[in-house]
This record gives structure tokens, sequence and C-alpha cells, in this order.
């Protein structure tokens, strides 16, 4: 088990942060926090490497189409009426879909963050996955305000700007499944005999 100012984690700015220049902004946020970047790239993701960042497990695409007829429930829309079925797990299809042509559609910054619990602290930077749920204060509550709502009417994934891995687990595919060990750096920052 690695030391806790060593734990990793996984973001990516997605197509609509870069289009936005929210970039910088994203790494302002993580480095002010006291987290450090230790690997960086851009790249636009093959429908192969889009696909095989996401779990694509039946837990996963159910919780999605869970989230989705949350949504739907609490702005008194009828998922039947709107994408033919109320089904969570067709849903959460449907949205797998959705997510891959999505992180498809242009470049994305992915990054190692590493530092203090920084799989919940980069979470709670991001905040909610939903933009309407998500925290002022909070990359997506600032900068999103995308619902699945919207996002499924017009047959899409939900631009939130960013993603950060969900879980240990998670962040040790995304960190395998992004970088290769030459491309993940080592070092202290100036900062960090002060802060810890």
């Amino acid at each position: 088990m690695p030391h806790p100012k060593e734990e990793k984690t996984v973001v990516l700015v997605k197509p609509d942060g870069v289009k936005r220049g929210l970039v910088g902004e994203v790494i302002r946020r993580i480095e002010q926090r006291g987290l450090k970047i230790i690997a960086l790239r851009m790249v636009t993701p093959t429908k192969e490497q889009a696909h095989d960042h996401y779990p694509n497990t039946e837990i996963w695409m159910r919780g999605m189409g869970e989230k989705t007829l949350e949504n739907y429930r609490t702005y008194g829309k009828d998922p039947i009426k709107e994408i033919g079925t109320n089904d969570p797990l067709e849903i959460g299809k449907m949205a797998a879909q959705w997510n891959i042509e999505f992180l498809m559609s242009g470049p994305v910054v992915a990054m190692i963050v590493e530092g203090i619990h920084a799989i919940a602290m980069v979470r709670k930077i991001v905040g909610s996955t939903l933009p309407s749920k998500a925290d002022m204060g909070t990359i997506r509550g600032d900068y999103s305000v995308d619902s699945p709502t919207l996002a499924n009417a017009d047959k899409r994934a939900i631009h939130n700007v960013v993603h950060a891995s969900g879980d240990e687990s998670e962040a040790e595919h995304e960190l395998k499944h992004w970088f290769s060990k030459e491309e993940v750096h080592s070092y202290k920052r100036a900062e960090e005999d002060i802060m810890f």
C-alpha cells in the first residue's frame, strides 16, 4: 500500500473543457489544493481508448440509468416519452455509448494527480457528476449547467468539463489505461515540508 502522500488519481479535462479553455483553471485548482500533477498529456481518444476508459459493467450502466431516472422524476419528465424506456440498464447502455462518442469528439487533457487522499480531494474539487447537484466553488458547479434531461433529449453525454476517478480500483485502471510508467514523474513540491 502506498504512503498516504502518494495516492494517485486520474483527471481528464473532457473535450468541452478543452474547447472552453478550462485546462489551466482545472490545473490551478488541483495545484492550489496542495496536490501535484505527476503526468500530463493531450490526446484525442480512439474508439477503443474511449470505450476501455469506462467500466462498462452492468452495475455501472444501471447506476447511470438510475441517476437519469432520478433526474427525470425531479423535473417531472416521462422517460418512456423522452427516450423510449424506463429500464435503468437500457438507459445506462445508451448513456455509455454517448459517453464514448463524446470522449472521442475532441482532444482531452489527461493527468495523474498525487497527494494525500488524492481521489477524494479531487472528487471534492470537481463536484458532483451531475452539474445541477455540483456545489458552487467546484469545477462542475462553476463551469457546467448541463443535465441528464437535456443530454438525453439531445442523445449525447453530459457536458460536465472533467472526469475524476471515482475510487481506488477505478484510479488503478485509469492510471494504466492513460499512461505508461515512463510518463509518470516523481518530484517534491517546495511547500511539502511546510504542509505535511
